[in-house]
């Protein structure tokens, strides 16, 4: 019965650690960020499950034992029974980005892996110790230490990323020289994008308008960290040395992260599209992630250029610093400073099937109009660092105005598009910001015939201002939409009260605890003309 237990505790271990490694892999390997995650509610350490069966087959032996009735074949089938009942996984809540069987996350699994049974046989030498000692009931002492190990066994995949470190850095070392090699080899202009928000959107404008005359590449999706991209240019770049342009979008949640990806691109070019509130959990304050972006700044050579978006108070202090000589400031907020700065924007107008507008070169004095399918009044500072910076590069306003006529948005970023049955979707769940939100709601707001939909579990990773930001979008909700669909009934609590605030009809607030619910709702509910939006995907290490 004994070696059953132990049988039994070594395949729950294993089964949480591999059901929690994706988690991991979301938190982007950082043991910090998964142990706030892991800590943040305790039901990620204690599975009330498995301490339920455990209590009932101890009281069953226990009565067993009073009553005479005690036997090894019903020992063995109580203790089967609840012990395969106790480390049976619960039913996977959704998450935004399964698993991905890289050859990093399986080296971290077979170390985590290794480490558990390891771990386990170290419990029960202890408990084997602890019986012969004691002469206590043996199935008890196996029972409670690998209840312990069991429910610790989340703190497994950080040992096993610490055991792997060396490993790991050797790995990310060789992948990174080859890296530097390729550019080398290849020598491209660099181009480096960074922004709390706004930066995937003008990496893809600035390489669709730049391919009119030039070959520009752009780092894929997301792929702004330093492994990502290593592997933009492992992947690209090995085989193809004939791009002019390399556009590389550098993210960051702590400080020095922007600054190892120019270490290895080294920019020429650099634009900073925005400092907001995104990741402010991580970074802390918006005067730290503001110095993390400037990195960029400060990376680019002396007779480097920097493009900086004017209307953000904080990329503005950048553009003040004085470095580099050359800096190309774009507006089209401040009117009164507008021929002050290289690039402006007038004579805007939004509806649903686009923007137009007039930017104006004041250093040449040209004046262009520009016509895009994109949507949403912000887009115009991104299109505008976008041209900015093509211009420099010594596109003429006119052909420039061509590649703009057809761009597209970025995925995941205000995508449109009708379903068969004439419903409007706006698809804006690659991340949410207060900035991003609000502008996702006012293009939402241009939808006048039918329902105006929104579909959100709310912003995450906002830090101390979390939820009065997300009350304050369910205030600003609440006076555009007609209906209001939360996903997760704790995280967005603060959405339901802002909601409440404004006066929302109470009948046309729903909150669902998952985003298939949400989604059967949507199936069901809507009709021709109707717009639905969703902003935000579901934050997964925060249900």
């Amino acid at each position: 019965m004994t070696a059953i237990l132990i049988i039994l505790w070594l395949a729950g271990i294993l089964v949480r650690i591999w059901r929690l490694a994706r988690y991991f892999q979301i938190e982007g390997y950082d043991n910090r960020r998964f142990l706030r995650w892991v800590v943040g509610r305790a039901d990620r350490f204690i599975v009330a499950r498995a301490l339920i069966f455990v209590g009932v087959a101890l009281l069953v032996t226990l009565m067993l034992e009073l009553t005479g009735q005690d036997s090894v074949p019903v020992y063995l089938a109580v203790w089967s029974i609840c012990g395969v009942l106790a480390i049976w996984p619960e039913r996977v809540k959704e998450v935004k980005q399964p698993f991905k069987p890289t050859p990093r996350a399986l080296r971290l699994l077979v170390a985590a892996f290794a480490l558990a049974i390891v771990i386990l046989i170290g419990a029960v030498v202890l408990a084997y110790t602890i019986v012969a000692m004691t002469s206590t009931a043996e199935f008890a002492v196996y029972t409670v230490i690998g209840l312990v190990v069991y429910h610790l066994s989340p703190l497994i995949l950080p040992l096993a990323n610490v055991v792997m470190y060396p490993v790991e850095a050797g790995f990310r070392w060789m992948f990174r020289w080859r890296a530097a090699n390729t550019l080398r080899r290849a020598n491209p202009t660099v181009i480096g994008i960074t922004g709390s928000f706004g930066k995937t959107s003008t990496k893809e404008y600035l390489a669709h308008i730049l391919n009119g005359r030039f070959r520009a590449y752009a780092t894929p999706k997301s792929y702004n960290t330093l492994m990502g991209v290593c592997i933009a240019i492992n992947n690209e770049l090995t085989n193809n040395f004939g791009y002019d342009f390399f556009i590389v979008e550098m993210g960051a949640y702590v400080k020095g992260e922007i600054k190892g990806i120019c270490d290895l691109v080294k920019p020429q070019i650099g634009i900073v599209t925005a400092v907001g509130p995104q990741h402010l959990e991580r970074f802390g304050s918006l005067e730290t992630t503001s110095r993390a972006k400037y990195e960029l700044i400060e990376a680019l050579p002396a007779d480097g250029v920097a493009v900086f978006n004017w209307d953000n108070p904080y990329v503005r202090a950048m553009y003040e610093r004085g470095y580099p000589e050359t800096r190309i400031g774009v507006t089209w907020q401040n009117t009164d400073l507008a021929m002050q700065l290289r690039f402006h924007a007038r004579n805007i107008q939004t509806t649903v099937d686009g923007l137009q507008f007039d930017v104006v070169d004041t250093l040449t004095g040209e004046e262009q109009h520009l016509t895009t399918r994109l949507v949403g009044q912000h887009n115009v500072t991104n299109i505008l660092l976008a041209v900015a910076t093509a211009r420099h590069l010594g596109m003429t306003l006119p052909e420039i105005a061509l590649r703009v006529a057809s761009l597209e948005p970025a995925e995941h970023r205000l995508q449109r598009r009708t379903l068969p049955g004439g419903v409007t979707v706006i698809d804006d769940a690659y991340s949410a910001n207060p900035v991003g939100a609000q502008n996702a709601l006012n293009v939402l707001s241009l939808y006048r015939d039918g329902r105006r939909v929104l579909i959100t579990p709310g912003m995450v990773e906002l830090g101390p201002i979390q939820d009065e930001e997300n009350r304050a979008l369910g205030r600003l909700a609440a006076q555009i939409c007609t209906d209001i669909i939360l996903v997760g009934q704790e995280q967005t609590r603060p959405i339901q009260q802002g909601v409440r605030e404004a006066g929302f009809p109470t009948d046309r607030l729903k909150v669902y605890d998952t985003r298939e619910e949400a989604i059967a709702w949507f199936n069901t509910a809507l009709q021709p003309g109707d717009t639905v939006l969703f902003l935000n995907d579901l934050p997964d290490t925060y249900v």
